[in-house]
């Protein structure tokens, strides 16, 4: 007995006669030349769309976009590493016919076509529910945090660059005197560095100093919180509950029947807040249906983002979420869209002069008292009458009067208050807890994958204008696997043509 033998280096036809003896009928590189062969790619965006007449002819958009989508797929996200692909890879051969672009012109074509890779998300995120993919029915909302090509030692918060200016005038002063006593001395015979290396020093120092103060001034010109100099568009942020890192804050909403994204948006907000009504209006636009359920963690409680969303025909639930809101309106108005509070919370109407209790009475003014800790003082609102015929505890006073007590001067608390034309509102807000429950098993799904399965838990691109063309082939990528799983190749071929 033997063991098995391959075939001899050194004999004529050791491959096959054609690479196409190599790709079976069911190899995944077929969808992605079928699907992206029949984009139309010069309504979708991509530059060099459209030959010119005269020039150095530019390789054709559809076999970059395949040779990234293969990469994607198959955890190869580097320019670099897909250049390597292009000439040892079977697979790759026979789906660019045997091209080989340079890993700059691979790196540039990502680079220059956000949008338009956008698009192609967004088309075959159309196809998904052409074949109904979708359920259309239930749709979870939830972020995760992808870190950038930024370290954290390149990154400065407010704090960090005042105490590193500190620190350094600190160091200046110390040489400063030093230079002074060797001054006094007329020799610098007993320091440890002479008079030149000193005042070198200092100016070292003071050019660093320098550099700080611009980014300080730079920070309070823009509002922004935090500076990164290698992406100056990352944020610091809380990783998995505990770990600091510099991210993009990715949004997703994913669809409840087969944990396909629908949609998603790349933000350096640090925290979830407000991304209800935004996600939730692309997906409705994208499934075009004007009711969808929408379900998200306790992260995304922000009442006034759950009116407008609720507004806007989806049905919310948030974790945690159980208090009555009280909205305000002005005549004509939607009421989602203009004052929300809860808990227990009052809202002071500026531009009214009158405060509304958690009940959605108007609380009038009342008294303005002088205040020890405020030199503007406190105004007092409130409305007996109401808070007699009121069966809500929400004031702990024996007589049961509510009181509200805003900080404000004097001359703001006498101006004359206005309560025409205003419509009050109550709403209950209460997260459905057996919906809530199956959150993690839908939109932890497509993250767990991407991160792990794919390698794809980092950006290659920096800054906002780059990134989120980068997580369109991420997406794109898996939603392109998932839907190969779930119908096989044969049938998403022939939705195709």
């Amino acid at each position: 007995m033997d063991f098995i033998h391959g075939e001899e280096r050194e004999q004529v036809l050791l491959l096959p006669d054609s690479i196409e003896d190599y790709i079976d009928e069911n190899n995944l590189v077929r969808v992605i030349d079928a699907y992206i062969n029949s984009l139309d790619v010069l309504s979708l965006g991509f530059l060099g769309a459209e030959l010119k007449e005269t020039g150095r002819p530019p390789y054709n958009p559809k076999d970059l976009l395949k040779l990234y989508v293969y990469g994607y797929m198959n955890r190869i996200r580097s320019s670099r590493r897909l250049e390597k692909e292009t000439k040892r890879n079977l697979e790759v051969l026979w789906l660019l016919g045997k091209l080989s672009p340079d890993h700059k012109t691979i790196a540039r074509f990502r680079q220059e076509h956000t949008q338009a890779l956008k698009n192609v998300f967004c088309d075959f995120t159309r196809l998904c529910a052409k074949l109904e993919l979708y359920g259309k029915e239930l749709v979870a909302i939830d972020g995760s945090k992808f870190k950038a090509v930024n370290s954290r030692r390149r990154n400065f918060t407010e704090k960090q660059i005042r105490d590193k200016i500190q620190k350094i005038t600190e160091k200046i002063d110390r040489y400063l005197g030093e230079l002074e006593r060797n001054d006094a001395a007329e020799s610098s015979a007993g320091s440890e560095k002479t008079k030149e290396e000193i005042a070198r020093i200092i100016s070292d120092l003071n050019e660093h100093k320098n550099r700080y103060q611009g980014y300080a001034d730079e920070l309070e010109q823009t509002g922004e919180k935090q500076k990164s100099l290698t992406d100056r568009d990352s944020r610091l942020m809380t990783s998995n509950g505990v770990k600091m890192d510099v991210c993009y804050n990715v949004q997703t909403a994913v669809d409840a029947r087969n944990k396909l994204i629908i949609a998603f948006e790349v933000s350096n907000q640090c925290n979830d807040k407000n991304f209800i009504a935004p996600m939730a209006e692309k997906t409705q636009e994208i499934l075009e249906t004007e009711t969808i359920t929408v379900i998200a963690d306790a992260g995304y409680e922000s009442v006034q983002d759950i009116l407008s969303a609720q507004s806007q025909g989806a049905d919310v639930h948030v974790s945690g979420t159980d208090f009555d809101v009280c909205v305000a309106a002005e005549a004509g108005e939607e009421p989602a869209a203009v004052r929300s509070h809860h808990n227990g919370r009052c809202i002071y109407l500026a531009e009214r002069n009158i405060a509304l209790c958690p009940m959605g009475n108007i609380l009038y003014p009342a008294t303005h008292k002088k205040n020890k800790k405020r030199k503007e003082g406190i105004g007092v609102y409130h409305n007996y009458t109401a808070c007699q015929q009121c069966t809500c505890k929400c004031t702990t006073d024996a007589r049961g009067r509510f009181k509200h007590q805003v900080p404000m001067a004097k001359d703001d608390f006498s101006k004359p208050y206005d309560d025409a034309g205003l419509t009050v509102k109550q709403i209950r807000i209460k997260g459905d807890k057996h919906l809530l429950k199956q959150r993690k098993a839908i939109v932890e799904h497509p993250f767990g994958t991407i991160k792990r399965s794919m390698d794809a838990g980092y950006c290659l691109t920096k800054g906002l204008h780059k990134v989120p063309g980068e997580f369109a082939l991420t997406f794109l990528a898996y939603n392109l696997k998932r839907v190969i799983n779930i119908l096989g190749c044969d049938k998403l071929i022939a939705a195709m043509v």
